[in-house]
């Protein structure tokens, strides 16, 4: 069976975006794949992270993954500090990488800002650790999203350039998973930015561990226009998406129904024919009907996992066991490869 890995960010505040664009895929792997999902908190503190906030907040993703329905006796959940083999493979991956293929990461440019001097070297180095996330485990395929897909490139690079160095195929050329519905989820106040923890007014996002009621207010209060709700002309001459045209005219309208049509799994095209000519407050009505029957058990699970964090690291500490042992192996195939002794 193929092996998926993939890895969150414990940054806090999940929420309706991650969901759609990454957790909810995550889900429906663990039939057809080995599948391995870690929180990634070795990349968190490549920038600063209060101590408590990123405990409660590792904590806060596993139980995301849980109350979404990652099973984790058939998957392996675990937080990255766990098994040292990550940083250790990390390194090894350091000495393999180019400057030059670093230099071209467009993340890093964008993460440091206009004062890249001051940036850690963690960050200018953090794709050759996903690139070491990945191959620890000799991943066949990772889901990644378009912002990501550079990072993976790298890591083919790196794989393919150890495999010609030391002359042994140790690692697979892993391949993307890149799904195209519903992976871009915009701002409920500006249909122009994507949807982010770091939008000041909480009503900007649904949270993952928000109820019923707060579901159902951020939608009422979502930002529209005054014109009725479109209908099929919008979409593209083969019917699969928004025109670009449309999308850039009405942005909120079009969020609102993505949202719709990922949370109800149904084409664009479906709610674009149901609706079209109807007033907004009619679609925001159904809308948060919908968002709360599908993500309200979702924030409930969190909310009593969250209350039992002894639980949650139990979940963790089988995981990071169990994660530990694939790595072995691996890592000391790479070692031997390399022509470094160990006992």
């Amino acid at each position: 069976m193929s092996r998926i890995f993939s890895g969150v960010q414990p940054t806090g505040n999940l929420h309706l975006g991650n969901y759609l664009g990454a957790i909810r895929n995550f889900v429906s792997l663990q039939a057809d794949y080995e599948c391995i999902y870690c929180v990634v908190d070795l990349h968190a503190i490549t920038l600063w992270q209060d101590p408590a906030e990123l405990r409660a907040q590792t904590r806060e993703v596993t139980a995301a993954f849980l109350a979404a329905g990652i099973d984790p006796k058939t998957s392996i959940i675990f937080n990255q500090s766990q098994v040292p083999a990550h940083a250790e493979l990390a390194w090894i991956f350091n000495c393999v990488a180019r400057l030059g293929w670093l230099n071209r990461m467009t993340q890093f440019k964008e993460k440091s800002g206009k004062n890249k001097e001051a940036a850690s070297v963690g960050l200018y180095v953090y794709p050759t650790l996903m690139a070491a996330d990945i191959m620890v485990y000799k991943a066949t395929h990772v889901p990644v999203g378009e912002d990501q897909r550079q990072h993976l490139e790298l890591t083919r690079d790196i794989a393919q350039k150890f495999n010609n160095d030391t002359g042994k195929e140790v690692f697979p050329i892993v391949e993307p998973l890149i799904f195209g519905a519903a992976t871009r989820v915009m701002s409920l106040r500006d249909g122009g930015k994507k949807m982010s923890k770091s939008e000041p007014s909480d009503f900007s996002r649904i949270n993952l561990n928000d109820g019923p009621d707060l579901i159902a207010q951020k939608i009422r209060k979502a930002r529209t226009d005054p014109n009725p709700m479109p209908g099929p002309e919008v979409l593209t001459p083969d019917g699969s998406a928004i025109a670009e045209d449309q999308l850039r005219a009405r942005p909120e309208a079009f969020n609102l129904l993505a949202i719709y049509a990922a949370l109800s799994n149904q084409p664009i095209a479906s709610p674009l024919n149901e609706f079209a000519g109807s007033q907004f407050s009619a679609f925001k009505q159904r809308l948060a009907e919908i968002a709360v029957e599908y993500l309200g058990p979702i924030g409930t699970e969190m909310q009593r996992l969250m209350a039992d964090p002894g639980y949650v690291d139990g979940v963790l500490a089988d995981g990071a066991a169990r994660a530990a042992a694939l790595a072995a192996p691996v890592l000391a195939e790479a070692k031997d490869a390399l022509g470094l002794l160990s006992t």
